[in-house]
């Protein structure tokens, strides 16, 4: 099925579909140069498919594109990162322990 994750502004979130279906969303608060991801959904139809991991994957790394710093509110975005060490610089500094990334979450 043709699956593609979008920015939804005017709703606060990233949006993911799948066969032209709504399958999930990631919503953030936002302000200059700062994005907060404070929940991730996925409907229980489409669960077991890795479409979250896709849907936070590309929101990270549009959020890296865009030069934006990520505070990780959500459970699922923050054990994203910390599964994904490679995201942990987009956390600032001086909120990785809060969100227990970077050093200690680096590469595991």
């Amino acid at each position: 099925m043709d699956t593609a994750v979008t920015d939804n502004p005017d709703d606060e979130r990233f949006e993911i579909t799948t066969g032209g279906e709504l399958a999930g969303f990631a919503q953030y608060r936002r302000r200059p140069g700062l994005i907060a991801f404070v929940h991730t959904e996925v409907d229980p139809r489409f669960e077991g498919q890795g479409l979250g991991s896709r849907l936070i994957g590309e929101a990270l790394d549009t959020a890296r594109h865009e030069g934006l710093a990520v505070l990780p509110f959500c459970p699922f975005v923050n054990a994203y990162i910390q599964r994904h060490g490679d995201y942990a610089d987009l956390v600032p500094e001086a909120f990785r322990q809060q969100f227990a990334v970077g050093d200690a979450g680096a590469g595991g």
